[in-house]
């Protein structure tokens, strides 16, 4: 296997945004900065990487332009790994399966945090009436720094092609550490800690908010074959949902992070489908934030008639 270690000085840019991307990086000396619309008037810097993280692995994953612009902050060393590397590269690096799944998740986390903050402001700014009634979301931006320049945001949703290509190819495949659960079996509950996910074979899972009680909320229908579950076994977190088989027969298959190193070895699919979906629920969410960005930068310009 090839890869390739280069550095970058002050400045330089590793990765550009809009760029289609067959390679992903790891930062192994310095600092880089990732930028939105860089080097345009609205440019926003939205965090640096420190030595270890991995970047531009989406574009790979997903096959997507890239997001954001990677640039040096200082003298920057990396290792650059081609997607026609990557199975190579992780049989190799077995450890590292589940690093950028832990990376991914991290991300998620972090977003859906942002996103719920952006659609509760939003909920409360239209149960207002003053004029200023959005000035706390764009003040939480600024000192987060990163605000997003919704005025001149281009939204793109993302596509689940990949995800069921990927999906087709798990469920030609023979499954092991398998459980069947009846119809309105509880899977895994809301606020117990995970340390496992779950691929549905066959049947139907719904996921739900508070299950059971007066303000219970559906928030998902997994259908063969998908994940779910899988940030519970990326931290330490509580579960934020409850699981529960909506079909008698309901087969799910279980991934323990101990079994991610075999898994990779007789089921290289398998992997690929849940970096695969953790990719796309990123996706999926950042869209959501920057819509919900997009909708009060939007309404904020009527209220003030500009």
């Amino acid at each position: 296997m090839s890869t390739i270690e280069k550095i970058f000085n002050d400045g330089d840019i590793i990765i550009k945004e809009g760029d289609k991307g067959n390679t992903f990086f790891q930062l192994l000396e310095g600092k880089a900065a990732v930028y939105k619309n860089y080097d345009h008037d609205d440019q926003v810097k939205l965090t640096v990487l420190e030595p270890g993280q991995y970047f531009g692995e989406m574009a790979v994953i997903e096959g997507y332009p890239r997001s954001t612009s990677i640039v040096a902050e200082g003298e920057a060393k990396v290792v650059e790994i081609a997607a026609e590397e990557l199975n190579d590269y992780l049989t190799q690096n077995p450890d590292k399966i589940l690093a950028i799944m832990k990376l991914l998740g991290n991300r998620i986390t972090t977003m859906i945090e942002d996103c719920n903050e952006a659609k509760k402001m939003l909920d409360d700014a239209r149960k207002a009436n003053s004029s200023n009634k959005y000035d706390g979301f764009f003040n939480m931006m600024r000192k987060q720094s990163i605000y997003l320049a919704a005025k001149n945001l281009r939204l793109e949703q993302p596509s689940a092609e990949a995800l069921r290509e990927a999906a087709e190819a798990v469920s030609k495949q023979n499954t092991e550490n398998t459980e069947t659960y009846s119809f309105n079996t509880i899977i895994f509950k809301q606020g117990e800690v995970g340390r496992c996910m779950y691929i549905l074979r066959s049947g139907r899972v719904g996921t739900f908010s508070n299950y059971g009680a007066t303000d219970e909320l559906k928030l998902s229908d997994v259908s063969p074959v998908a994940c779910f579950g899988e940030m519970g076994m990326l931290s330490d977190d509580p579960r934020d949902s409850t699981a529960v088989a909506e079909e008698d027969d309901t087969q799910v298959e279980i991934v323990r992070p101990e079994d991610l190193e075999n898994l990779f070895k007789t089921s290289p699919e398998k992997i690929n489908l849940i970096l695969k979906s953790l990719s796309f629920r990123l996706r999926s969410i950042t869209y959501d934030y920057f819509k919900a960005c997009k909708e009060i930068y939007e309404n904020s310009k009527e209220d003030r008639g500009w």
